[in-house]
């Protein structure tokens, strides 16, 4: 295993640990309306942004127009959609379901990076053959499916209300879509911008989620205050208090510990994935805050993991194994850059 390629990883799983802390939130609070989660998370990933600015100063000032344009898109999507998706999905469906969903990304993202062809001027990657793919991708498959079906059974002993079952899977495939798009998108950026530091990076997309939040939040306490209620949450009524919900001091603390590992450091871990390993690689490291967020939500349940559960969790490690594995083992197509960092 080269050095890039095993820095690489240790950075997803650093990432994956941190993303998981997103799962809980919305379950820890659940009487604070998704909308409020995601907007109270990144209105905190932006606040906590603007000092580190001070300090990657010289090299944001670096970024072009279009690269915060780019970092906008990044923040608009892969922050404040994807989470809104996520969060929602958890209060409508509970954990399981929406961690099971989003933990298809592995193979997701992998297929759609063996399919997608490579903007212009991005450093790009041989295809790593199907043959060496299918095995880890297979492995991913079979772990989730062990654990949705532990999860599902817990659902039909529960009697869980299926409409909101269903809408909470309609809502976390949209996450899917969001996350999708998003590392796709972000790697290409930072594989084609091999000089940029991934702490500024992550800076950038911090300042440029700030606006978005502080639009965000304001509309929906303008929304509460002319009709009382608040988008996508039935059970929010004229007196529920806004700005911070019923427990203020919990949820601003919850924000602040989010904004700060799941969004800022989560995505700087990331971006330093990123730059070190190939798209479909690191699309199916993703599969650590799978992992993460189930033992997240199995610690707030205080409940020990299934058999099933637990053979799922190790498939699903196999799956991350051999897929480090066959990109160590693979050779790179002639003319292809090597993964490096900045």
């Amino acid at each position: 295993m080269t050095p890039a390629l095993l820095s690489g990883t240790l950075f997803a799983l650093a990432a994956g640990l941190m993303w998981g802390l997103v799962f809980v939130g919305p379950l820890w609070l659940p009487e604070v309306p998704a909308v409020l989660h995601t907007f109270g998370r990144y209105l905190a990933f932006g606040l906590i942004a603007l000092p580190l600015a001070w300090f990657d100063r010289a090299r944001l000032r670096e970024l072009s127009a279009a690269d915060w344009l780019e970092a906008l898109k990044l923040a608009a999507v892969g922050n404040v959609a994807y989470y809104l998706f996520l969060s929602s999905a958890l209060q409508r469906a509970g954990g399981p379901l929406p961690t099971m969903i989003i933990g298809t990304l592995p193979v997701v993202i992998a297929l759609t990076t063996q399919w997608r062809t490579p903007p212009a001027g991005t450093r790009r990657e041989a295809p790593l053959a199907w043959s060496r793919l299918a095995p880890s991708l297979l492995l991913i498959a079979a772990g989730l499916a062990c654990v949705n079906e532990a999860e599902r059974e817990a659902l039909r002993r529960q009697q869980a209300d299926l409409a909101s079952y269903a809408w909470g899977a309609l809502l976390a495939v949209g996450a899917v879509a969001c996350w999708t798009w998003y590392p796709i998108r972000n790697a290409e950026w930072l594989r084609a911008h091999p000089d940029r530091h991934p702490r500024a990076w992550a800076t950038a997309q911090g300042l440029a989620t700030l606006p978005l939040a502080l639009a965000g939040y304001a509309a929906a306490w303008g929304w509460h205050a002319a009709t009382g209620t608040l988008p996508g949450a039935a059970a929010v009524g004229p007196d529920f208090p806004m700005p911070f919900g019923p427990r203020p001091l919990a949820f601003i603390g919850l924000m602040a510990a989010i904004g700060l590992f799941a969004s800022w450091l989560g995505t700087l871990c990331w971006n330093a994935a990123s730059q070190r390993l190939p798209p479909s690689l690191a699309g199916q490291l993703i599969v650590f805050e799978t992992l993460a967020a189930l033992a997240y939500a199995l610690l707030l349940r205080g409940h020990w993991p299934s058999p099933a559960t637990l053979v799922g969790a190790a498939l699903l490690v196999a799956g991350v194994v051999w897929a480090v594995g066959s990109r160590s083992r693979g050779r790179a197509a002639p003319g292809d850059a090597a993964p490096g960092a900045a």
